[in-house]
């Protein structure tokens, strides 16, 4: 994995920097003493995970964060202070070191991030796949509709599993994994990967955000009661951010009565 180390304090440089150096897994492609120092750089060129302090001048590490949302790299932040734990895991952040950092919980993140790339380059690998039979197909008859996904692989207990989109009711996150709700299954699926991540493999007409940490596929829905979905004995929020959208999706299957 490529990676790079963003902070103010060159003592902590040197040490994240010495601990990159003995990772036969990490390649290291820069060191920044400044978020804005490094953005030039990371805008023209991704890699895949960035080590970032959360308190610097001129651009904190969350205001960084925030900007790299559209990215393709993962920050892991380093800081001093286990108040910003918090802040980082709403900035969606693969890991939270805290100061000082030992080898140990460096690799801790490490491994993290290894889970995330494995399970990012079987995602591409399965698009590219489907992607070149379409292309297939097409030189045949050039009038065919294409061929949409009916599912995505997610990593879960240390192998690949397919995941037929039809087969999920919902997904919820909880912090840097997520579990997978499938149909006629007790136990969930927990995967190591972002609510972000899934969201943007899953098809945009079948299912919905209704929480910071909820992904529910409408298509499955059977009850809805005082503003909640309700699958089995799980109520499932629905935020005011995502409250028009979805209201106004069922009202459009519901019938009218005779004085509405």
């Amino acid at each position: 994995m490529t990676c790079c180390i963003i902070d103010d304090e060159p003592l902590a440089v040197k040490l994240l920097e010495s601990y990159v150096l003995k990772t036969p897994s990490l390649q290291l492609k820069g060191t920044y003493n400044s978020a804005v120092a490094a953005l030039d750089d990371l805008m023209l060129e991704d890699v895949d995970l960035i080590f970032c302090d959360i308190q610097m001048p001129d651009l904190n590490g969350l205001q960084f964060a925030e900007i790299m949302k559209t990215r393709h790299s993962r920050i892991v932040f380093t800081t001093a202070f286990s108040e910003y734990a918090l802040d980082g895991w709403k900035a969606d952040a693969l890991h939270y070191l805290l100061k000082p950092i030992s080898y140990a919980d460096f690799m801790t993140a490490v491994a993290k991030a290894q889970q995330w790339t494995d399970l990012s380059d079987a995602q591409r690998a399965t698009t590219t796949h489907e992607a070149s039979e379409e292309d297939g197909e097409g030189a045949e008859e050039t009038d065919q509709a294409p061929i949409e996904a009916d599912s995505m692989f997610v990593k879960a207990d240390y192998k690949l599993v397919r995941i037929h989109f039809d087969q999920i009711l919902y997904v919820e996150g909880l912090k840097d994994y997520v579990k997978i709700y499938l149909e006629n299954e007790r136990r969930p699926i927990l995967s190591l990967t972002s609510m972000r991540a899934v969201e943007a493999a899953l098809p945009k007409d079948k299912f919905q955000r209704t929480h910071r940490s909820f992904i529910v596929n409408l298509e499955k829905v059977n009850v809805l009661e005082r503003g909640q979905i309700v699958f089995n004995d799980k109520h499932i929020p629905v935020s005011d951010s995502y409250k028009d959208i979805v209201q106004e999706y069922f009202a459009a299957l519901t019938l009218k009565g005779r004085n509405s």
